[in-house]
């Protein structure tokens, strides 16, 4: 799969969640905090606060899904490097250390899973290899001290358009 396809996956995805939410806040909320204020003081009412709770999170969460969604439908693929490392770069690295080859590929915040290698172009990590090129070494402050990665091999998000 190319990456304009998972970048168009990926806005469909948050399409999807925000058309649910949007749903939830416009239709269910008010109903369920309707209700609950039925059952009288508002004070000892948990139904009524975990609604409002409720409510809260998800108007927070459109508002961040609508932020990376008008942050994404702006990536301008013309300004990414075709040498350097970039959103939708898979890369090979050396961590000097351990002596150890690693594989990862830079994404999104939304799609970032270090289990599979999808590592977030704003994670320590990410921003450490972003502009890299093959041969770059690199020291990274991460949580359990510093790693230094030596690029290896590049395939920048053009590539796999092509």
């Amino acid at each position: 799969m190319d990456a304009l396809t998972n970048m168009d996956d990926l806005k469909a995805k948050m399409l999807e969640e925000i058309t649910k939410l949007e749903h939830e806040l416009r239709n269910e909320l008010p109903k369920e905090i309707l209700k609950a204020r039925a059952h009288g003081d508002l004070r000892e009412n948990a139904e009524f606060h975990a609604a409002k709770e409720r409510q809260r999170y998800v108007d927070s969460r459109l508002s961040k899904l609508k932020f990376r969604l008008a942050e994404l439908s702006m990536v301008d693929l013309s300004k990414i490097s075709h040498d350097k490392v970039g959103l939708g770069s898979r890369v090979l690295v050396l961590d000097v250390k351990k002596n150890e080859e690693i594989s990862y590929k830079l994404v999104a915040s939304e799609e970032s899973d270090v289990a599979k290698g999808l590592i977030s172009t704003s994670s320590p990590i990410g921003k450490g290899l972003l502009g890299k090129k093959v041969g770059d070494e690199v020291t990274i402050a991460i949580p359990g001290g510093q790693r230094t990665l030596e690029v290896l091999e590049l395939k920048t998000i053009h590539d796999d358009i092509e």
